[in-house]
């Protein structure tokens, strides 16, 4: 007999004996959401909310078959990119509920673009040799959630630091004005 295991959610009173990712999600992030507009002072404090990076896996998911080595060169062309993930629209629904500001970084589409921007090729020195276990096995090496640096992730800083310098101009420009 095999060993059978199965989840349940509770929300209130209310059991679940199965929950849709996209509804847990939403669910999740509405209650995030009531959070923040009963608990943030909009007046003191600014709330960001960072959409997730893009997989580039192809071929099948990283444990089954998928690969995203080798890759040398950035999508430049829409067409080749992925559909919207679901989750980011349910993520801007919830956010446009919201009576408190939150400033979106959607990296997601920005690293989608990026499918060169893992270090796959580029974590040896090209006079290397490539590992035996690595060429034994090198679906095992496989590192699309990882990010060159300086690279990618320097550009989500890059905009969180210009969106930070925008509201503070924004600040002192309302500061002025009342005075």
């Amino acid at each position: 007999m095999a060993n059978y295991r199965k989840d349940y959610y509770q929300e209130g009173s209310h059991v679940y004996n199965e929950l849709n990712v996209l509804e847990a999600f939403r669910k999740a992030l509405t209650t995030w959401a009531r959070w923040v507009d009963a608990s943030v002072n909009p007046m003191k404090t600014m709330v960001f909310f960072r959409g997730y990076s893009a997989s580039h896996f192809g071929g099948g998911q990283w444990n089954s078959g998928g690969a995203c080595d080798s890759e040398t060169k950035p999508i430049k062309n829409e067409t080749y990119l992925k559909p919207y993930p679901p989750k980011m629209l349910v993520l801007e629904s919830v956010l446009k509920g919201m009576k408190t500001h939150v400033t979106y970084l959607n990296i997601t589409r920005l690293t989608d673009f990026r499918k060169d921007g893992h270090p796959s090729i580029y974590r040896k020195h090209p006079k290397q040799t490539v590992p035996e276990d690595e060429r034994v096995a090198p679906l095992k090496y496989q590192d699309c959630s990882h990010w060159c640096l300086p690279g990618v992730p320097d550009s989500w800083n890059e905009l969180l630091y210009a969106e930070l310098l925008v509201k503070e101009n924004k600040m002192r420009q309302h500061q002025r004005r009342a005075r």
